[in-house]
């Protein structure tokens, strides 16, 4: 087991519909590549990870694989490169990211029989689609975990994401929040704002020996930075663009780290929308 601090080595933002620019470059002073970069509705994510693959994949599969695809960089429309990873490790959290796909199966299993569901249709009600779709589309070899706890489910993809790197269980660890805004899990719903699609991913290791990125770790005290994302804090996501439920937190700790660094606003906390948690980004962390 590893007691180095985890870092966040890489981070993308994929909210489809909403510009970046008002909140962040005006605001905040973020760099006009990240509010310039539009993001893509899921119809359209064949813009960003190209038309092989694409059949049969959910709406927010599309998008979570848009976010990671953007997280590491890999050019539009094309597939990545790299050769596969089996020490990477997928977390991803989303409450209603398949229920659309479920309702759909069920629909046909009752009015015409199992035989009727299509084979590529079928994986899509699996809770773990998500994940499982990252991890192979990216050759991501070690764990992958889906995570359903409701409005909080970032942060528990964060702890575990933690606990993955620490228990050296991975040497990497992909965290995506990502949920859709489908008619099903806009009906399922039961916030008390408009769900929206979108999708955020933060890349975490182990840092390398030297190595200097931006830290990440959870805080127990009431006491934050002075510049905080999420509940009652200088900017939430939630009150500017509207609900992601699941990916809410994953969003927000994206956020903070554009802050952290792009915007160098320096150390910066999130607030989790769920249980009362909370998480420090720091510029300069590593040994």
């Amino acid at each position: 087991m590893s007691n180095a601090a985890p870092v966040i080595t890489a981070w993308s933002l994929h909210l489809p519909g909403i510009d970046l620019s008002p909140a962040l470059t005006e605001r905040f002073g973020l760099s006009a590549d990240l509010a310039g970069q539009p993001a893509v509705p899921a119809e359209r994510a064949a813009e960003v990870l190209g038309r092989k693959g694409m059949l049969y994949k959910e709406p927010a599969t599309r998008l979570a694989l848009c976010a990671v695809h953007r997280a590491f960089a890999v050019p539009a429309g094309k597939r990545p490169g790299f050769a596969p990873s089996p020490g990477t490790a997928v977390v991803v959290a989303s409450n209603l990211g398949n229920v659309e796909a479920v309702a759909r199966v069920t629909r046909t299993v009752q009015a015409e029989g199992g035989s009727a569901v299509s084979v590529l249709d079928a994986p899509n009600a699996s809770s773990n689609i998500i994940a499982s779709t990252i991890a192979l589309w990216f050759g991501f070899g070690a764990a992958n975990l889906m995570v359903c706890s409701g409005t909080g489910a970032g942060f528990d993809g964060l702890e575990l994401s933690l606990l993955l790197l620490r228990a050296g269980r991975a040497d990497r660890v992909v965290l995506v929040g990502a949920e859709p805004d489908d008619p099903v899990a806009t009906e399922l719903y039961a916030g008390s704002g408009r769900l929206r699609a979108g999708a955020a991913c933060l890349v975490l290791e182990q840092p390398a020996a030297g190595e200097r990125r931006l830290s990440v770790q959870l805080s127990d005290g009431p006491g934050l930075p002075d510049l905080t994302v999420g509940p009652g804090g200088d900017f939430d996501p939630a009150r500017q663009w509207g609900e992601f439920y699941g990916a809410q937190d994953v969003i927000a700790l994206a956020l903070a780290a554009e802050l952290a660094v792009a915007g160098q606003h320096g150390t910066v906390g999130v607030r989790s929308t769920g249980r009362p948690r909370q998480a420090v980004l720091s510029p300069g962390g590593g040994p």
